[in-house]
């Protein structure tokens, strides 16, 4: 059987709330009261609700990853010059200081 998504076990919930509704004293018969009815309409909102902070979270974390990788390319960039300046100005003997250890 497939896992539902998100949306498909909604719009199941929401039929499923709209059916005991509909038929609340023939349910009631069975268990299902009002309480149990207004605890599963505050369900589906209480999750809906949370998913669109969850949506906005993951767009948040979007944006962030791409200004972190826009900052790493731009530190990568500047230890690449860094390198080639220090490779250029300094004896090889000196470049562990400068945490460079190739040999050329």
């Amino acid at each position: 059987m497939a896992k539902s998504s998100f949306a498909e076990r909604i719009n199941s919930s929401k039929v499923m709330l709209t059916g005991l509704q509909a038929n609340a004293e023939t349910v009631a018969v069975r268990g299902i009261d009002t309480a149990f009815i207004t605890n599963l309409q505050n369900t589906i909102t209480s999750c809906e609700t949370l998913n669109g902070e969850q949506e906005s979270l993951k767009a948040a974390l979007k944006a962030k990853t791409a200004e972190l990788d826009a900052q790493l390319a731009a530190l990568k960039a500047m230890l690449s010059e860094a390198k080639k300046v220090v490779k250029l100005a300094i004896n090889k003997t000196n470049w562990l200081e400068f945490g460079i250890s190739d040999k050329r």
